[in-house]
C-alpha cells in the first residue's frame, strides 16, 4: 500500500516568448509527408494522390536531408549553475479546457471549408498563454518523461527533474495540422508522437549523448572533498565531482540518482503522418503505431519501419472483428476510445463508444479467406446502464488485473486468469465522494500493489484489492482557490509514476502549466515479501526508511498515535542512494535491530542500536551485482539473493565486517535466477527459482564462519504454471518432524504455502503410484494482500512480563480446546477489506486433505484503515491511516499519515464461545492476562454481544420469554443462537469482571439495560456485591444505574451508605462525584444538604424543608446516642438506619466496612450468570431484605 506524505514539489518548464522558433514545417513542399488512407468496403486501403507520393519513397525514415531540424527552444539556465525548472507558486488563474475550446472552433472551420482564420489565431494565442498541460507520458525505463501543451513539446529527465528539449510549433503548423492533442512515446525512448486535432502525427527523433551534460554548476568558494567510506552518518548528503570541471569548483552536493548530471539530448523532426480517415486514440509499441480511426471504424497498425516484404501498414475493420459486440438494429458506428497495452502480460484492453471493454491479443494467423485476423479478443465489461460505461482502463500485471474506470467514477477490478476470456469480476471501488465528477484517468503502481484514480474533482488511492487510502475530495476548496500551489487537490487531468513508485507526477485538471510531484511512502512488504517485513511495520520513501519501533514499548504506550514516539526515521546513505536510487527492496530482521536497502546496484545495511550505515568501499565491487529475489536477516547475517554478470547466487553478508566480496562468509551459485527466498523455522533456508524448483538449506556454523548446506529439493513443473508470480512462500512442518526428525526428510513431508498473484495455495504431499511424493494443491483464500504464517516468527510468541496477576482461572482448560501457546499456529490473511484469521494452521490442512473439503471458519477482523502487522503479543493490530492537513495559518497543505491501532483478541474469544468452547477461549485469555488494556478487551466484547442481541429482542415481553426459556432450558430459537450468558459467565472467571459490566452499561442505550441485566443479575445485588469487595467506585456506577432504571425514593438509602463508605474510607474524589450527581438532581440544594446531613458532615437543621428522595432512610437517632453525641463520646454501639455505623462528631473514630453495610457472607449468593428468573425474581426482595437487616442493627 502507498501512503502520500508531505508536500508536492512543483515544477514549470516556461520559455520565454524572445526565443525564436523554427519549425520543419514552416515551408509545405519541402516537408516530409505520409499519408494513410481511408479504408473501402473490403477493408483495403484506397489509392490516393498523397499514398501514391508517400509509395515512391525509398524509405518512410527520413535521411537528415529530407528531414529538417527542429530548433531546440528549450531554456537552458546558465545563470549561477540554476536550473529549467522552477518551483511555482504564482497566482491562480481559471483556464478553459483546450480540448474543449480548440475542438469546436476546428469543427467550426472545418464545416465551413475554410481555413483557420486569425479568429482562431487569436484563441489559439490565448490557450498558448495559459500553457496549459493537456497530456503526460513516462518512458517505459522511466529515465524520461514529456509534456504537451496546445503548441509545444517538453521533454524532462526525471533524475535530476530538468528539461531536457522543448519544441514550440508555429502558426503555419498549427493553422495546417492543428493544435496538440495527445502525445505518444516510443518505448525505447528514441521517438516521440504528438497528435492533432485535424488527424496528423508529427514524429520526432530524441537523440542523446552518454558522455555530454547539459548544466554544469560551478561554485567558486567550494571546497568540499569526498572519499568513499564503509558507513555513512545518518543524515547529510553527497559530494561529487560531476562535469569534469577539475579542482574543487565542480564539487558540489547532489541529491538521490542525481549522480549522472543532466544528460544532453537532441531532438529532431522526423515526419508528419496524415490518417485521413480521422484519429480516435493511438497507442505507440515497439514495432508499430496502432491507430484507432472513425470513419470508418477500424484499427490500422503502423509499422515504424517497413517489414521484408515492403508493407508499412495493415488495416482490420471493428465490423469485421466478430468479436466486438454489434447491435442490430444500432445506428451510431462504434468506435474505439481507449487503448493500453501491457508488455508483461502481452495484453491490449480496448474500450469502445458503447462502454464495453475487451481484452485483446495480436493474432498472427489467417482466416478462412486468407485475410489476416490481426486481433482476437473477448469482452469482460458489459454495461447494464450509460452511468456504468467504460471510459478508462489500466492493466496490472503483477496481479492479474484489469481496473475499468466507468462514467459513474466507479473502479471495477476484474481477474485475468486466463487469455481465453476467462476474466471475471474481482471487486468494485468508489470514490469517498458522490461529487468526484468524470474519471480522468486510471493508473496502477509499477509494483501493483496500489490503485490510483484521478477525477474532475480530486482523486483518490486503493490498494491492490479495494482498501482505501489517501483522497483529496474532502479538501478545503475556499483555500485551494486562495493557494495556487493547491491545485493537484482540485481534481486532475493526467498522471504517472516514476523512482519506482516513490513519486506521482500529477496534471490539474482544469488547465495549468505546473506538474505536481507527490512523494510516497510505501510499504517494505511491495519491494521484499517476507515474513519479517509482514511482521514487523517499515515504510520507505525516496531517501528515507520509517521503522515502527512499538513492539519493545510498553502496552500503554503502544497506543498513542504521536508518529515520533513510534516512529524510527532514518535517512538513506546519501553516497549510496546518488548512484543506485531508487531503492527496490528493504528487509528488517526478526528481532528488529538490522535493515538492509537494495537498489540498481549492490546493497547496504543498518545497525538500529548503533545507527551507523555500511556501505562497499569499492565501488566497483557495490556496481558489480544486484539483489534479485529479496533478502532476509539471520541474526546478524544478511542473506541475499543477487546475479552477477548472469551468475545467480545466494551470498551471506556479516553485519560484524566490512561489505566487501572478499570478506563473504558463503556463496550459492543456482541454475537459474532466483524468484524468492524465505526463512521459515529457526534455521532453514527456502530458496524458489525461475524454473520451478524449490531448494532448501539449512544454515550451519561451521568454525568461524557460517555456511548454507542443501538437504533437499522440490518440483512443482505442472503445479506453479508461472513461477515469476509467486510472491510468498513458506511451509509447514508435521510436529513430529519438528522435534525428532531428520532435516533431509522435510522436503518431502513439509506441506507448501504459496501466494502466487492474489490466491494463496497449500500444497500437501502424498505418495503417488511409483511411491513418488504427489502433491495436491487447494486454494485457501482470494484476493489475498499479504498472508503472515505466525509459526514463522517465533520472536513475537514471547510476552514480556506475562505474569498472572490474580488467583488462578476457575475453569481451566480440558485440553480439547486447548490454544497452542496463544495463537503460535495461527495463519492470518489480508483480503482488502478485512483480517481473515484461521487459530490452528493444522485444522486447516486437515480440512484441506480430507472430506468433504470445507476449510474452518476465520475468524474475521474488521478494521476502517489499513493493517500492516499484527502485534500478537500485545493482542492489537497495527495500521495507518492517511490525514490531509489544511491550516488557514499557512498557504500550503500537507499530507501526513497517523498511526493506528485496534484489539482483536475479543474477535477470537466471540469465536470460541459461539462453537461451545469456553476452555478454549480461557486458555487464549490466559496468554493476554498480562495485558494492561486486557479488561477493555473484555468490556468490548460484551459491547459487541450486547448491542448485536440487544438489537434482535423483538419487545420487552419477548425478553421476559427469553429470561424464563433460559431458566428452564427450553429454548427458542432465536435464544439457542445467543451467547450473552456464555459471555457473561466466561468474564465471571476475572476478578474486575463487576467492572467490565458496569463500564459497559454505562456505554450502552439505555433500551439495552433491561436484557443486559436479565442475563448479569439485578443491579441491586450487584452493587451489593461491589461494596462487599470494597469496589466503591463501581457500586457508585451501579448507583447511577439503579437510578435510572427506578424510582429515585428506592435507592437513596444506597447512595447513604454508599456516601458514608466513602467518607469513613476517606475517598473524596468518590464523595465530590456523589455530590455533584445529587446537585444535578436538585438544584437547589436541599437534596445534597440532606444526605450530608444523615452522614453527618453537616449539623441537623429542624426547621429545613425535607426533600422527599431520602424518606426512607431517615430515622431519628435514640436519645442515649444524642446524649453521646452532647457529651462529644467516641464509642460507637449502634449503625445508622443506612446501615453504615455511626461515628463521631470529630471524625475521630474509624469503622469497618462490613459495619455500614451486609457483610460479604450476608449477600445473598450470586446465582450464575444465566440464570435469568433467580436473578430477576430475587432483585427486589433482595432490597427488602436489606432494610430488614438494616431496621434489625438500628434496634
Amino acid at each position: 500500500m502507498y501512503w502520500p506524505l508531505g508536500t508536492p514539489r512543483i515544477f514549470s518548464a516556461k520559455v520565454t516568448s524572445s526565443v525564436t522558433t523554427y519549425d520543419s514545417d514552416d515551408s509545405h513542399e519541402n516537408q516530409t509527408l505520409v499519408a494513410i488512407s481511408p479504408i473501402d468496403g473490403t477493408g483495403n486501403a484506397m489509392s490516393s494522390s498523397s499514398s501514391k507520393k508517400a509509395a515512391q519513397l525509398d524509405d518512410i525514415l527520413p535521411t537528415s536531408d529530407s528531414a529538417q531540424e527542429v530548433q531546440d527552444v528549450e531554456e537552458r539556465g546558465s545563470q549561477g549553475g540554476g536550473t529549467a525548472v522552477s518551483r511555482a507558486h504564482r497566482s491562480k488563474r481559471e483556464f478553459l479546457d483546450p480540448h474543449r475550446a480548440l475542438g469546436a472552433s476546428l469543427e467550426s472551420g472545418i464545416k465551413s471549408g475554410s481555413s483557420l482564420d486569425v479568429t482562431f489565431s487569436e484563441e489559439l494565442n490565448e490557450q498558448t498563454a495559459n500553457g496549459a498541460i493537456l497530456a503526460l507520458k513516462m518512458s517505459r525505463n522511466g529515465a524520461l518523461f514529456a509534456t504537451i501543451t496546445v503548441t509545444e513539446m517538453t521533454i524532462w529527465q526525471t533524475k535530476p527533474t530538468a528539461v531536457v528539449a522543448h519544441v514550440r510549433r508555429s502558426q503555419l503548423s498549427l493553422k495546417s495540422y492543428g493544435p496538440n492533442v495527445d502525445l505518444l512515446i516510443r518505448p525505447d525512448n528514441q521517438i516521440f508522437v504528438v497528435q492533432t486535432a485535424l488527424g496528423y502525427f508529427i514524429t520526432y527523433s530524441l537523440a542523446g549523448d552518454p558522455m555530454g551534460r547539459v548544466y554544469h554548476p560551478t561554485f567558486v568558494h567550494s571546497h568540499y572533498s569526498h572519499a568513499r567510506q564503509n558507513s555513512s552518518a545518518s543524515a547529510g548528503g553527497a559530494m561529487r565531482n560531476i562535469g569534469g570541471g577539475g579542482g574543487t569548483g565542480g564539487t558540489f552536493m547532489v541529491g538521490a540518482g542525481e549522480a549522472g548530471g543532466v544528460r544532453e539530448y537532441s531532438v529532431r523532426f522526423r515526419m508528419v503522418i496524415k490518417v485521413d480517415a480521422g484519429i480516435a486514440k493511438a497507442l505507440a509499441l515497439d514495432d508499430e503505431l496502432v491507430v484507432s480511426t472513425e470513419k470508418p471504424a477500424a484499427v490500422q497498425c503502423i509499422r515504424w519501419t517497413p517489414d521484408s516484404k515492403g508493407s508499412q501498414t495493415t488495416t482490420k475493420l471493428l465490423s469485421r472483428m466478430s468479436w466486438i459486440h454489434k447491435e442490430k438494429k444500432q445506428k451510431t458506428v462504434i468506435t474505439l476510445t481507449e487503448m493500453v497495452y501491457d508488455r508483461p502480460m502481452n495484453l491490449s484492453t480496448w474500450v469502445t463508444s458503447d462502454g464495453r471493454a475487451y481484452a485483446v491479443q495480436k493474432d498472427n494467423t489467417e482466416d478462412g479467406d486468407g485475410a489476416p485476423i490481426m486481433f482476437k479478443g473477448y469482452c469482460f465489461h458489459v454495461p447494464l446502464k450509460f452511468e456504468e460505461n467504460a471510459v478508462k482502463v489500466a492493466i496490472n500485471a503483477r496481479f492479474s488485473l484489469i481496473a475499468v474506470g466507468q462514467a459513474n467514477g466507479v473502479i471495477s477490478v476484474y481477474n485475468a486468469r486466463d487469455y481465453v476470456g476467462n476474466i471475471p469480476l474481482s471487486y468494485i471501488v468508489r470514490p469517498a465522494s458522490s461529487m468526484a465528477g468524470r474519471m480522468s484517468f486510471v493508473t496502477w503502481s509499477p509494483d501493483g500493489y496500489a490503485l490510483f484514480g484521478g477525477y474532475e474533482k480530486g482523486w483518490a488511492i486503493w490498494s491492490v484489492y479495494g482498501k482505501p487510502g489517501a483522497h483529496s475530495f474532502w479538501a478545503e476548496r475556499d483555500q485551494i482557490k486562495r493557494n495556487p500551489g493547491e491545485g493537484y487537490l482540485d481534481g486532475v487531468k493526467d498522471g504517472c509514476w516514476f523512482g519506482g513508485g516513490q513519486d506521482l507526477l500529477l496534471v490539474k485538471y482544469k488547465g495549468d502549466g505546473r506538474l505536481w510531484a507527490l512523494e510516497m511512502a510505501k510499504s517494505a512488504v511491495t519491494g521484499c515479501y517476507n515474513a519479517a517485513n509482514v511482521s514487523r511495520a517499515v515504510l520507505q520513501t525516496n531517501e528515507k526508511l520509517l521503522i515502527y519501533r512499538g513492539y519493545e514499548l510498553a502496552d500503554l504506550t503502544t497506543l498513542v498515535q504521536e508518529n515520533s514516539i513510534l516512529w524510527n526515521h532514518v535517512p538513506m546513505p546519501p553516497i549510496y542512494l546518488i548512484d543506485n536510487w531508487p531503492v527496490k527492496s528493504v528487509v528488517i530482521s526478526p528481532d528488529g535491530r538490522y535493515v538492509a536497502i537494495a537498489g540498481k546496484r549492490g546493497l547496504a545495511h543498518y545497525s538500529v542500536n548503533s545507527g551507523r550505515w555500511k556501505t562497499f568501499v569499492n565501488e566497483k565491487m557495490e556496481h558489480s551485482f544486484h539483489v534479485r529475489g529479496g533478502m532476509c536477516w539471520y541474526h546478524h547475517i544478511l542473506i541475499a539473493a543477487v546475479e552477477s554478470d548472469g551468475v545467480y547466487e545466494i551470498r551471506l553478508y556479516s553485519r560484524e565486517t566490512d561489505l566487501d566480496n572478499s570478506l563473504l562468509l558463503h556463496a550459492e551459485t543456482l541454475p537459474a535466477p532466483i524468484v524468492l527466498i524465505s526463512l521459515v523455522g529457526y534455521d532453514s533456508l527456502l530458496a524458489y527459482t525461475l524454473d520451478n524448483i524449490l531448494y532448501h538449506y539449512v544454515i550451519t556454523p561451521i568454525k568461524d564462519t557460517v555456511k548454507l548446506i542443501q538437504v533437499g529439493q522440490l518440483t512443482f513443473h505442472g503445479i506453479i504454471r508461472s513461477p515469476s508470480r509467486v510472491r510468498g512462500l513458506s511451509w509447514i512442518l508435521p510436529e513430529e518432524q519438528i522435534l525428532e526428525g531428520d532435516p533431509a526428510r522435510d522436503a518431502t513431508v513439509a506441506s507448501v504455502l504459496f501466494l502466487v498473484d492474489g490466491k494463496l495455495a497449500l500444497l500437501q504431499p502424498g505418495s503417488g503410484e511409483g511411491g513418488e511424493v504427489k502433491y495436491e494443491m487447494r486454494v485457501l483464500e482470494k484476493n489475498v494482500e499479504y498472508y503472515c504464517l505466525m509459526r514463522d516468527q517465533p520472536l513475537q510468541f514471547v510476552l514480556s512480563g506475562a505474569t498472572v496477576n490474580h488467583a488462578p482461572i476457575e475453569m481451566l482448560s480440558t485440553g480439547g480446546g486447548k490454544i497452542k501457546e496463544g495463537l503460535r499456529d495461527s495463519l492470518w490473511i489480508f483480503d482488502g477489506k478485512d483480517l481473515k484469521a484461521w487459530v490452528d494452521v493444522q485444522e486447516v490442512m486437515q480440512s484441506a486433505r480430507g472430506e468433504p473439503r470445507e476449510l474452518p471458519t476465520a475468524v474475521k477482523v474488521g478494521v476502517d484503515f489499513y493493517p500492516m502487522s499484527i502485534l500478537l503479543s500485545k493482542g492489537i493490530i497495527l495500521g495507518i491511516e492517511s490525514e490531509l492537513v489544511q491550516r488557514r495559518d499557512i498557504n500550503f497543505s500537507y499530507l501526513k499519515f497517523s498511526t493506528r491501532t485496534q484489539l482483536f483478541i475479543h474477535h477470537f474469544f466471540r469465536r470460541f464461545l459461539t462453537q461451545g468452547q469456553p476452555e478454549a477461549a480461557l486458555e487464549l485469555a490466559s496468554h493476554f492476562e498480562s495485558l494492561t488494556y486486557f479488561p477493555h478487551a473484555l468490556e468490548v466484547l460484551l459491547h459487541d454481544v450486547l448491542d448485536e442481541e440487544a438489537d434482535s429482542q423483538p419487545d420487552p415481553d419477548g425478553m421476559e420469554l427469553h429470561s424464563t426459556s433460559l431458566a428452564g432450558s427450553a429454548l427458542t430459537c432465536l435464544v439457542t443462537e445467543a451467547i450473552l450468558p456464555d459471555v457473561v459467565r466466561f468474564l465471571t472467571n476475572f476478578p474486575y469482571y463487576l467492572d467490565i459490566i458496569v463500564q459497559c452499561a454505562r456505554k450502552t442505550e439505555v433500551a439495552s439495560w433491561h436484557h443486559l441485566f436479565s442475563v448479569v443479575g439485578s443491579p441491586q445485588a450487584l452493587f451489593e456485591e461491589s461494596l462487599a469487595r470494597g469496589n466503591l467506585k463501581t457500586a457508585g456506577g451501579y448507583l447511577l444505574i439503579l437510578h435510572t432504571m427506578e424510582k429515585l425514593s428506592s435507592s437513596s438509602k444506597d447512595m447513604v451508605r454508599l456516601l458514608a463508605i466513602a467518607v469513613a474510607q476517606g475517598d473524596w474524589d468518590l464523595c465530590k462525584e456523589l455530590a455533584r450527581f445529587l446537585v444535578a438532581l436538585d438544584d437547589t440544594g436541599k437534596t445534597l444538604k440532606e444526605a450530608l446531613e444523615l452522614v453527618e458532615l453537616r449539623s441537623p437543621v429542624e426547621d429545613m424543608e425535607r426533600s422527599f428522595m431520602f424518606e426512607s432512610a431517615r430515622l431519628m437517632p435514640p436519645p442515649a446516642l444524642q446524649s453521646r453525641r452532647t457529651m462529644g463520646s467516641v464509642g460507637v454501639d449502634g449503625a445508622s438506619a443506612d446501615g453504615g455505623s455511626e461515628s463521631t462528631g470529630d471524625w475521630g473514630g474509624s469503622s469497618s466496612v462490613s459495619e455500614m453495610g451486609a457483610s460479604v457472607d450476608e449477600i445473598p449468593s450470586r446465582p450464575l450468570p444465566g440464570s435469568i428468573e433467580e436473578d430477576s425474581g430475587t432483585a427486589s426482595e433482595g432490597g427488602d431484605a436489606s432494610e430488614q437487616l438494616i431496621d434489625g442493627n438500628g434496634d
